[in-house]
């Protein structure tokens, strides 16, 4: 068994988890296997394989985990070499012949960047509701999922320029959780809601409809960090510096259109 760091650009992508008929980053990687013979033409997945989470359509990953009965020859460099430009392998590790990559995951942490310049939120608002979201509780009304919503997660904040960059760290996470979380505490914190919408999020009453929480949008959410306490993972050099240059230079392509963007916007008028 071996496990892999996967990161990934979600934005061109539906989602994680293989779908029919839509692109996924699991299809992108079962290609790139099938290529290198590492999974046979009949098979539906490799085998032992696990993957550490579901990540919604539109979300990124700096350290999806995926973990498969290798090839010794089976590195990073090489499953990068059948792999889209926009999702790349950079670190692997040996593990037990029983580990599979969900369940023993001991923490997720995602990491939310929340475009929220200090004139337009009010810090210490949502700073106290990310407080008091924080800790154990039953989030079945911030999820669309009806079993297993009773969590422990740390929330935190932190001011970054014209964005807060919210963390969530848990064992695992319902479905939405994150983004329905970012957007309740985004809400109070520019005042849409009252600061006792959190209490009233987290009781043992069902919300009606008027008063969900919908999600923040998918694209600014990363899969940050994902642990394994007994693997010891080793960045493969040559991958990594092709995953650095790869989104070094989605990101300057991106401020080149924000760039562009900001003209029109400028110039209109």
């Amino acid at each position: 068994m071996r496990a892999f760091r996967i990161a990934y650009d979600g934005t061109p992508y539906y989602g994680f988890q293989r779908q029919p008929s839509v692109p996924t980053v699991e299809d992108a990687l079962f290609d790139a296997l099938g290529e290198l013979s590492v999974l046979a033409e009949d098979a539906d997945k490799p085998s032992g394989y696990a993957a550490a989470g579901r990540t919604d359509r539109g979300v990124s990953a700096l350290a999806q985990t995926v973990a498969l009965e290798a090839p010794d020859w089976l590195s990073p460099r090489a499953v990068n070499a059948e792999l889209p430009v926009d999702v790349r392998a950079w670190a692997s590790a040996d593990a037990p012949s029983n580990f599979h990559a969900t369940h023993h995951a001991s923490s997720r942490k995602y990491v939310y960047h929340l475009h929220a310049p200090p004139e337009t939120i009010d810090d210490g608002r949502a700073e106290r509701a990310m407080e008091e979201l924080s800790g154990r509780h039953d989030y079945h009304n911030l999820t669309p999922d009806d079993e297993n919503t009773d969590r422990e997660i740390a929330l935190s904040a932190v001011r970054d320029g014209d964005y807060l960059r919210l963390s969530a760290r848990a064992r695992g996470f319902s479905r939405q959780l994150v983004r329905r979380l970012v957007g309740l505490a985004a809400g109070v914190g520019r005042g849409e809601y009252p600061e006792e919408r959190v209490g009233r999020a987290l009781a043992p009453e069902p919300l009606p409809g008027h008063e969900g929480i919908p999600p923040a949008p998918a694209e600014p959410l990363v899969l940050a960090a994902v642990d394994y306490p007994d693997l010891g993972f080793v960045t493969d050099a040559e991958a990594a510096e092709s995953a650095r240059r790869v989104f070094e230079r989605r990101r300057v392509e991106r401020r080149t259109g924000a760039r562009v963007a900001g003209q029109l916007r400028d110039g209109i008028g």
